[in-house]
């Protein structure tokens, strides 16, 4: 019976497998979305699959479904899939419809923004340039150009998913989808236009018969049925354009995006929380996490300008995917009572009591039971009566009482590890001699290719008009050189004379070459790109060639006609300047000599343009199978040079931790591993020195400029290597250095938790790990009762148990993990007065 049993399952399950999937039906009112007419609380979070590998997916995902997460939300970018009009790429890990199918694979929805606009972050937005070349084109607004252009790529995408069957009509996880992105906060510069462009959208979207609704985020005017919703730090006060639209939330931003130059920012999970209890408690649906998992800006796909190449985000998991804790463990400690919750925060009648200026008790009842919401937006605490019982609430925070009896979760009170991540050295190595990279090189020869008659071998155009970069490169190359060559005669009024270059750009970087010898470097500060370059030159007579290199550091993404922001050296003057003694006057009796400046003016003279490195576009130096037939030299390995190719070779760490490569040292410059590139690199720029703090209060309203952390240390020091990139054998790191440095520093490094600190209240479970395998080695301090001090520093108190320390050891010495009941029960009685809490400091 039981064989037979055991048949029919397995006949049952592979016949399921097979079986096309059972459509589900997404409607939603002005209260709740609905899964097949059931009223829902989605928890979303986003992952962007280009930001790390096809190998992370689901790991990411399965991460996310652990911390309670429902949907995995993912824009479209469309600058990755058609970098060239017509010519498409889905491969490695832009294969959208993989993507998406590993999200269906883990059990949970998807959000589909396809805008195709994305900001992001982004190189210009996820908009390919070439549409920047399209004559008489306008992005983004009523221009019939674009909007056919847009309309092809988003019917391309729409197409791709309805084939494989990814809507939930169809039966797949896709549950919403977006058209454009943000546009209300910058249509305002296109008047009309940006109107009829928004209209035009909408009836776009509808037109694709898609069975799931469209939404526009930041869109007060979304035209009925595109659902209008929020973007913020906070969206609790948000209400939607329509009584018929539930409350959505698509991007609650866990943190901030990394800059050249700047700061680390960093937003509290206690801030975090309370964001998301409050848009709850007031009446929200669906919330989702941008970014739950930021990850890397591979290639040159960072945006900005100025946008790092770790997109870590501060989010829940870290760019390399491991938990960051506390802020994974208490939003799922939230994400579950808010579940448990689901029936009556979606279907019952709703009261709200205000006690005082931003206190407040909200009341939601369905079906005999009750559960509430306490906040305080206030930066102290406060205390209320409800019902004849006293709370205390603390500052900025919401409780959550589910029975409106028992607060099981505070915003304020973490009660989930804080774990301290370190890098380790390469254990591939030999620890008794610690491995040195081997370093061989070549220079970039940048100006070889310059004949005696100025003619430039691989040159894509020659024209007397300095042009904008993306126009010559079409975003192929961080770099354009303009050439240019002009014959200087005796006769010449600046022949002679001590002269200056002067060059007004609006790139990034300018290097700036008088007849194959560099005359001087200029970067543009972070948020200032307009800068005038002027050097001393030299001159000889006759024939004289300027070479200059424009280099971008990701293009514009945000903001009204971003698009035409000038890049490279575009509009001039570019210009040699000397000074002219006048005849000498005479005044009261005495000489007197007047210079004046005179200029040869170089805008309109014939200028030529070759786009990208010799080395990369032309000789592959990135790719190791075509590096190794180039000539490497493996004498005296340079420093401090610029426009430099480097080659190493090194073992891939031992065990499945993520690895990262530290570059401190060098330069600037872009780096690959095994051929895959891992993004541009650039220590040498050190954030400010001021605004920093040791200590971080989560209380009031969180900004970019709270928090800060990392002064006048580099913007970024480590970049990813994802393990799907190594060999099992030897892997080959290529790095291009711009600005010069040093490459013997570099060295490759594991990420993972050194130790692990908790502060848990009374009456919650902590639970300890130390994730990827590692075991807790030392207990370094526990203390039951009223401990003092922070992680690193805890201290005991007035009062505690005896038995706390001998009990945390015999659960969890020597093992990945471990689960404490934090109760007088478990670790023994205390004697305190107050509300006990648990300190732990474990090493891993």
């Amino acid at each position: 019976m039981m064989a037979s049993f055991t048949r029919f399952l397995l006949l049952f399950t592979a016949f399921s497998l097979f079986m096309p999937s059972l459509s589900v039906d997404v409607s939603y009112d002005g209260r709740s979305l609905k899964i097949d007419g059931k009223p829902k609380i989605i928890l979303s979070g986003s992952i962007h699959y280009p930001r790390s590998t096809p190998e992370m997916w689901q790991p990411l995902i399965q991460k996310a479904k652990e911390g309670g997460i429902d949907a995995i939300e993912t824009y479209v970018f469309w600058n990755a899939h058609e970098p060239l009009r017509r010519q498409y790429d889905f491969s490695g890990n832009l294969d959208l419809v993989r993507f998406i199918k590993t999200i269906q694979n883990e059990g949970l929805y998807a959000v589909l923004r396809i805008g195709p606009y994305t900001c992001a972050e982004w190189n210009y937005g996820g908009l390919p340039v070439w549409l920047h070349n399209i004559p008489g084109i306008q992005l983004r607004t009523a221009n019939p150009l674009y909007m056919s252009e847009m309309k092809t790529f988003t019917t391309l995408i729409v197409d791709m998913m309805k084939r494989e069957n990814l809507f939930a009509s169809q039966g797949g996880p896709i549950i919403l989808s977006q058209i454009e992105n943000e546009y209300g906060n910058i249509m305002g510069p296109y008047g009309e236009a940006g109107k009829e462009y928004v209209n035009w959208c909408a009836k776009l979207a509808e037109s694709f018969n898609i069975g799931v609704p469209w939404i526009m985020c930041q869109q007060s005017d979304a035209p009925q049925p595109m659902i209008n919703t929020c973007n913020g730090w906070y969206c609790d006060q948000f209400t939607p354009n329509s009584p018929n639209s539930p409350k959505i939330w698509t991007e609650n931003w866990t943190g901030w995006y990394k800059g050249w130059g700047l700061k680390d920012p960093h937003r509290t999970a206690e801030d975090l929380a309370f964001s998301v209890a409050r848009f709850f408690q007031y009446r929200g649906t669906f919330m989702n996490y941008y970014m739950y998992h930021g990850g890397t800006n591979f290639g040159r796909t960072a945006g900005g300008p100025y946008i790092t190449t770790s997109y870590d985000y501060d989010a829940p998991l870290d760019e390399y995917g491991n938990l960051n804790q506390p802020k994974w463990g208490h939003l799922k400690q939230l994400h579950s009572i808010l579940k448990s919750m689901e029936d009556v925060l979606t279907q019952g009648s709703v009261r709200d009591i205000n006690y005082e200026t931003l206190v407040s008790a909200t009341i939601f009842s369905y079906q005999g039971k009750s559960s509430c919401f306490f906040g305080n937006a206030k930066s102290e605490d406060t205390t209320i009566n409800f019902q004849n019982t006293m709370y205390t609430i603390p500052a900025w925070s919401v409780t959550i009482l589910p029975d409106c009896n028992t607060e099981v979760y505070n915003t304020a009170r973490v009660n989930t590890q804080t774990s301290i991540m370190v890098k380790k050295d390469n254990q591939a190595d030999d620890a008794e001699e610690p491995f040195v990279l081997k370093w061989k090189w070549r220079p970039e020869h940048h100006f070889e290719h310059i004949k005696k008659n100025g003619f430039v071998d691989g040159s894509v155009m020659t024209i007397e008009q300095l042009l904008d970069q993306k126009t010559v490169t079409n975003d192929t190359s961080d770099y354009l050189w303009y050439y240019n060559s002009f014959d200087l005669k005796k006769s010449n009024p600046i022949w002679g004379k001590e002269t200056t270059l002067q060059v007004h750009t609006s790139g990034h970087a300018i290097h700036a070459y008088i007849n194959g010898k560099l005359v001087g470097s200029q970067y543009a500060d972070n948020g200032n790109y307009d800068f005038v370059f002027e050097k001393k030159i030299r001159l000889k007579e006759g024939l004289n060639h300027i070479s200059l290199c424009s280099a971008t550091v990701g293009l514009a993404n945000y903001g009204a006609n971003f698009d035409m922001v000038p890049v490279g050296i575009s509009s001039g003057p570019v210009r040699l300047i000397a000074k002219q003694r006048l005849d000498n006057l005479r005044k009261f009796g005495k000489k007197k000599y007047i210079l004046e400046d005179i200029s040869m003016e170089l805008d309109h003279s014939k200028w030529t343009y070759k786009v990208g490195l010799h080395g990369e576009e032309e000789l592959k130096l990135q790719d190791p199978y075509f590096s190794q037939h180039q000539k490497w030299s493996q004498g005296p390995v340079p420093t401090n040079r610029m426009f430099v190719w480097y080659k190493t070779t090194f073992k891939a760490p031992i065990g499945s931790d993520p690895v990262v490569v530290d570059l401190m040292g060098l330069g600037k410059g872009h780096a690959w591993v095994n051929g895959h590139s891992i993004g541009r690199y650039w220590p040498s720029y050190l954030a400010g020195e001021d605004g920093c703090s040791s200590e971080c209060d989560y209380r009031g309203s969180y900004s970019d400029s709270k928090c800060l952390t990392n002064c006048g240390k580099p913007s970024q020091r480590w970049y990813h290597v994802p393990r799907s990139f190594l060999r099992d054998d030897e892997n080959t790191l290529i790095l291009f250095e711009e600005a010069g440095g040093n490459p013997f520093n570099v060295k490759f490094q594991t990420v993972t938790v050194g130790k692990a600190c908790a502060n848990a209240y009374e009456g919650n479970t902590l639970e300890l790990s130390c994730q990827g395998g590692s075991a807790i080695s030392e207990i370094k301090f526990a203390s039951f009762g009223l401990p003092e001090g922070a992680c690193g520093s805890f201290r005991t108190g007035s009062c505690e148990s005896s038995n706390a320390l001998s009990i945390i050891q015999k659960e969890c010495l020597g093992k990945e993990s471990c689960s404490v009941d934090v109760s007088e029960k478990s670790l023994g009685p205390t004697g305190c007065k107050a509300t006990n809490r648990l300190a732990v400091e474990v090493t891993c």
